[in-house]
């Protein structure tokens, strides 16, 4: 990617969203395979806007659920989706009715077995997905493509439970699926040319933007989120509240801080009563009934206009847990803690071929994240700010966890200068 004009932001973004269409080593002439008809396991939240958008596209969706009472709910949400729409005149009633005519609901997975790509789309349990990929394997059609949505998990271990590994790819869908833009392509070790040519091509067709990614946990966006976040709930133990945290990151530029969208999203996500995580804070909020904006409480409480409020007894579960007095840490030092993380993980993740470029990140984070499109992206946004303040926070931060120990690169650049957006490890490795 040329990146002589990168002061200028929009310039940037622009290459960027250009260079993340392009496979480095993809050949040009490769086959795709036709898709026309697609499949998906699963009508919860998830598995139904991954539906919609194939739909929406005109190609015919076959949707398979455990119970018909999970199918009726989920195409209810589907139908109701779609005539929000209408209602708002972004199309006609006939154009409701035509796109629900390409559902077919079903409640056994054989009905995908004519299917030319089926997307699994349950929660994240590597069993389950597991069992998937075993019954895959025997029902679907030769040349069918098999993809997985999973936001995290390995899929070459998902892809091993099949006799047909070039066939496996990951597709990560962002949630709301029918509104986000952002599409994970996720190449396991042995997934094929032609699977990922035909499915960066059907990003295209279905408005998405997409970046061809690796295996590696969390793939390229969570892995850097899960960075984040681990030092946001390390900050509570430094006497840092949810809503200063916040506060530093809405200023930055987000639309909404880690905590709080932890609250709308849910704190008993992957979460059960009784259960222990590495989240403790987390763990007692939830033990409380506190689990988040559905409840009227998590880190906040809420009004029934469902605004957040700073909570005390939030605090005290807090102070309780951590045993931290209020620190006085200024809204700089906290933004550096969550921010420059991020661009470490960042620099990792290109050093072990897991993104094609760094520009891919920057794209990943912008339309997967909310990253504030004036700060471009964290590698254009580390280049602003340089990679010597980067390697002093980072080098404070590793010395507390070795998690967090700097990257090589990052330690280069402090030492003989060069860009973030320029950093180049030959691309995508698998």
């Amino acid at each position: 990617m040329n990146t002589q004009h990168t002061d200028d932001v929009g310039s940037y973004i622009a290459e960027a969203y250009s260079a993340t269409w392009h496979v480095t080593g993809l050949p040009e002439d490769v086959a795709r395979r036709p898709i026309r008809s697609v499949g998906v396991i699963g009508a919860g939240t998830m598995g139904g806007g991954i539906a919609m958008n194939f739909a929406s596209a005109g190609i015919p969706v076959t949707i398979v659920e455990t119970t018909q009472e999970a199918l009726d709910r989920g195409l209810s949400v589907v139908r109701g989706n779609y005539q929000r729409s209408a209602d708002k005149g972004r199309f006609s009633q006939a154009e409701v009715e035509a796109r629900m005519a390409r559902f077919d609901g079903r409640l056994t997975m054989d009905a995908l077995a004519n299917c030319d790509l089926i997307i699994e789309a349950v929660f994240e349990d590597m069993e389950l997905k597991r069992r998937i990929f075993t019954d895959l394997d025997r029902l679907a059609k030769p040349g069918a493509i098999l993809a997985t949505n999973t936001s995290a998990l390995d899929i070459d271990e998902i892809a091993a439970m099949t006799k047909r590994p070039a066939d496996v790819i990951g597709l990560h869908f962002f949630s709301p699926a029918n509104v986000m833009k952002l599409l994970e392509i996720v190449r396991a070790k042995h997934t094929s040319d032609d699977v990922v040519a035909t499915c960066m091509a059907l990003a295209r067709d279905i408005d998405k933007i997409a970046s061809l990614v690796g295996v590696c946990p969390g793939f390229v966006g969570n892995r850097i989120h899960f960075a984040r976040k681990k030092q946001a709930y390390k900050l509570l133990y430094k006497g840092v509240m949810p809503w200063e945290a916040d506060a530093a990151l809405t200023k930055f530029g987000f639309k909404m801080g880690l905590f709080r969208a932890s609250d709308l999203a849910g704190l008993d996500i992957g979460w059960q009563k009784g259960a222990v995580t590495e989240y403790p804070v987390r763990d007692a909020l939830c033990e409380l009934g506190r689990r988040g904006q559905k409840t009227g409480a998590g880190f906040y409480d809420y009004d029934d206009a469902r605004n957040a409020v700073p909570s005390e007894l939030a605090a005290k579960v807090i102070r309780d847990v951590t045993g931290a007095e209020p620190s006085g840490i200024g809204e700089g030092e906290i933004l550096e803690t969550l921010i420059f993380p991020m661009i470490n993980e960042a620099v990792k993740i290109l050093e072990e071929n897991k993104a094609q470029r760094a520009s891919d990140i920057d794209v990943i984070w912008l339309n997967g994240y909310g990253w504030p499109a004036d700060k471009g992206g964290p590698m254009y946004y580390a280049d602003a700010v340089g990679a010597a303040a980067v390697l002093d926070r980072m080098e404070a931060l590793g010395a507390e966890d070795a998690e967090f120990e700097a990257a090589e690169t990052l330690r280069r650049l402090a030492k003989d200068g060069g860009r973030f957006v320029d950093l180049d490890f030959g691309g995508l490795k698998v």
